[in-house]
């Protein structure tokens, strides 16, 4: 979920080259705008579902999430009902599998948005000035499109409308601020800081006033018609999403609750030309078999897009904090788009938090648990968090790392029980096999084969924005 080195801010020209080349089809004018789809050749079908398929990625997998967490009462991920507010009195465990690279530092409270009959008022109590809390907000097609919380909105609480596309009334008395979602369907998520296990009943506290009304009832009216219930597709998997042509009539399904950005017209007419669009079929009976080959040929350009973006993040050629924010900063950026949804979907906006990864110690050799590690800070150079940073351990499936301390995670908030070196600074131990007993404080217990771990700093200070700060490195031990 929360992923990616995030040093830096600007956009490299390897990936700006890459983009262009990603979008020049759907940006060309003139006589192939014109072409009819029965004149669709291989290599326009090709090059559309490629463009198409990387459109479409994070919109499926965030249908996915969506499906288990707020439809399919039987998943046991299921949360509650859309418009429900469902909280969490826990942090994540390894036995949480839905989302990629779960936060265990924040328990979650959820809340799916269906705003097709009318808005959605939060309304946030008054929280203590110490405690770190956020509330994300996240439209169909993973734009992060605003915040409340510590940074955002303070800790004072107050009473926060979010309005659907179809909604063009008045703000009514007693509404802190009025946030647009350009999606009618998008959901939420709170991140509630936990200092310590003993905090827990506190946190539960916070988590039980925070509080989902219609407008209609937050304002004593009655309510308008219910919107029609929703007969929602049940979503691929995981692993039919990376090659399965259906992922566009799961698309065409989901557009019918997005209206058409005035940005994408165009793209949408090249979609158009194999059948996706709302209200349109993608049928791929109607194609070739040529055709259809060339679609599945599309599908796999998009996956080598992929792993360029993910080579060059890896090799801090560029930074993946461009790949999370809402519509306007991405800015027609679809490959980063893509990018985030795979390699961590619902990560936060830089402004709110940065995900600097290790998924290779200081050598370039991919981290394996085979072998221990290090991670030293320096006197006084811990990361630059205006709240709180923690270094999170994840597998290969880049999921929590189950472990016979129960131990997912090193934190801030854990600094008072680290054992600290002679000159005031910090080292900790990564590695699979328990270290002696000194060094139990600052041990992350790994998996036995390859891991990655994730350094997440919850409202990070300037320099870790601009790139004056740099991560520490992972130094492998030698024996």
């Amino acid at each position: 979920m929360e992923k990616m080195n995030l040093l830096g801010l600007k956009r490299t020209s390897t990936i700006f080259v890459l983009t262009l080349l990603l979008f020049s089809a759907c940006k060309t004018k003139g006589k192939n705008e014109a072409a009819s789809s029965d004149a669709l050749t291989p290599a326009e079908a090709r090059e559309i579902t490629r463009i198409a398929y990387t459109y479409a990625f994070p919109v499926i997998d965030n249908l996915r999430v969506q499906y288990a967490f707020f439809v399919d009462t039987s998943n046991p991920e299921y949360k509650a009902p859309y418009n429900q507010v469902f909280n969490i009195p826990r942090v994540f465990t390894p036995g949480d599998k839905v989302i990629q690279t779960p936060n265990s530092d924040t328990p979650y409270s959820w809340v799916g948005l269906d705003l097709r009959s009318e808005p959605l008022v939060f309304i946030i109590p008054p929280i203590e000035k110490e405690r770190y809390w956020s509330l994300q907000l996240i439209d169909l097609y993973t734009h992060n499109f605003d915040y409340l919380g510590s940074r955002a909105t303070g800790n004072g609480g107050g009473s926060f409308m979010i309005a659907g596309p179809g909604w063009n009334g008045e703000t009514p008395k007693g509404i802190t601020k009025v946030i647009r979602c350009e999606t009618a369907i998008a959901s939420a998520q709170f991140r509630t800081q936990l200092f310590n296990p003993s905090d827990l009943e506190n946190v539960k506290k916070i988590q039980n006033q925070y509080i989902v009304k219609p407008l209609s009832a937050f304002i004593g009216q009655a309510p308008p018609a219910p919107a029609p219930a929703i007969d929602f597709m049940v979503p691929l998997t995981k692993v039919e999403q990376r090659t399965s042509l259906d992922i566009f009539k799961h698309l065409n399904f989901a557009l019918q609750f997005c209206p058409t950005h005035p940005s994408e017209k165009e793209l949408m007419a090249k979609f158009k030309k194999i059948g996706i669009g709302s209200g349109e079929v993608f049928d791929t009976s109607k194609f070739s078999p040529e055709i259809v080959q060339a679609m599945h040929a599309g599908i796999a350009d998009a996956w080598k897009d992929f792993a360029k973006v993910m080579q060059a993040t890896n090799e801090g050629k560029i930074s993946p904090a461009d790949a999370f924010g809402t519509r306007e900063y991405l800015n027609g950026n679809y490959a980063y788009r893509m990018a985030a949804a795979v390699a961590g979907i619902y990560g936060n906006s830089k402004e709110e938090a940065i995900y600097p990864n290790y998924y290779l110690d200081a050598d370039g050799h991919k981290l394996n648990g085979v072998n221990r590690y290090i991670m030293h800070f320096p006197p006084g150079q811990f990361p630059p968090a205006n709240s709180f940073w923690s270094l999170t351990m994840y597998d290969s499936t880049d999921l929590l790392v189950a472990n016979p301390i129960n131990r997912y995670l090193l934190n801030s908030t854990m600094l008072s029980q680290f054992k600290r070196d002679k000159d005031g600074g910090l080292t900790l131990y990564i590695q699979h096999d328990a270290p002696e007993k000194t060094k139990t404080a600052n041990w992350l217990p790994a998996p036995k084969g390859i891991f990655r771990m994730v350094l997440r700093l919850y409202w990070p200070k300037k320099e870790a924005l601009d790139g004056t700060w740099k991560q520490p490195k992972v130094q492998k031990v030698v024996a």
